[in-house]
């Protein structure tokens, strides 16, 4: 058995949910699939199918395999273009993970141009505000942002996104606008916690390079992003947020800087990876372009 042959049909009945139309699409015998497809499973030692008279299914076993196949026929497909200098040479799956508001303001309105320079390219991008596992889920690189932990992974800096105070003009117009952070203790600050149910720090305010916690008003606790943007603009409370986050609504006036002399402590910036050997060219590839696309917003 021609077992990347094999791997190769494999992917394609579980793509097509099908032997039938997976071998229509190859020109080969629906029984010839099929008896490779068995032995594949022979040789790995587990069922990777599903089959029934209506519907072919990837089993768990089978969905694991499928990922790392994907990848490793990806792989293969970069190598024999090892030597080619044409971007349009790569290929294969990009598996991405970073912050909702850095994908939506910054990255998501450049990667066209990237998407165009690699059309072979096809990315899977991840946001959301929970901290993804990088090696379980199969991500090749993912953006953080805040202070690292020491998870074995390969970080690599790529600046720092300057905090600042805002909240909106009706807000301010209802409540006052605060001239220094002990007046916060009569003002509403919109909390933000990963979990629900932690106990929020406060407001945090960076002097002479010491970080110190502000005790405020406030009765809204969200663990989401946008949430949280959205519960400022609605004039719920004060927010804490990286500008690049928030620089439309600055210029169009929906949000409103406040105590630009009391700001948190800058968040640094992060890109992080599985340590390998040596990383293929769509990975590193892409990992340059993020890092020229960031240098626009980072300290």
């Amino acid at each position: 058995m021609d077992k990347i042959h094999a791997m190769r049909l494999f992917v394609r009945v579980a793509e097509m949910a099908s032997f039938t139309q997976a071998a229509h699409t190859l020109g080969l015998p629906r029984g010839s699939v099929s008896r490779q497809i068995q032995a594949l499973e022979n040789t790995v030692g587990t069922r990777l199918l599903h089959r029934t008279t209506r519907r072919v299914q990837l089993t768990q076993d089978g969905i694991v395999y499928y990922e790392r196949c994907r990848d490793l026929l990806a792989n293969l497909e970069e190598l024999d273009g090892l030597f080619s200098r044409s971007a349009a040479n790569l290929s294969g799956r990009l598996r991405v993970d970073m912050p909702v508001g850095l994908a939506k303001n910054v990255i998501i309105p450049r990667l066209p141009e990237f998407l165009q320079q690699h059309p072979g390219i096809e990315l899977e991008l991840s946001s959301s505000d929970r901290l993804v596992d990088v090696i379980q889920e199969g991500f090749d690189c993912v953006i953080r942002v805040g202070q690292l932990k020491d998870s074995g992974l390969v970080a690599r800096r790529l600046g720092q996104l300057s905090i600042i105070n805002c909240a909106s003009p009706d807000y301010l117009a209802r409540f006052g606008y605060p001239e220094r952070p002990d007046c916060l203790a009569s003002h509403a600050v919109v909390h933000y916690a990963t979990i629900l149910g932690a106990r929020p720090a406060g407001f945090e305010i960076c002097e002479n390079s010491e970080t110190r916690w502000v005790q405020t008003g406030g009765m809204l606790t969200v663990n989401s992003t946008e949430t949280y943007y959205a519960a400022c603009i609605a004039g719920l409370g004060i927010i804490q947020v990286p500008r690049v986050g928030v620089r439309d609504a600055l210029r169009n006036g929906t949000l409103v800087e406040i105590l630009p002399q009391y700001r948190a402590a800058p968040m640094p910036v992060s890109l992080i990876w599985p340590h390998r050997r040596s990383l293929s060219r769509r990975v590193h590839a892409f990992m340059e372009w993020l890092n020229i696309v960031l240098q626009g917003y980072v300290d």
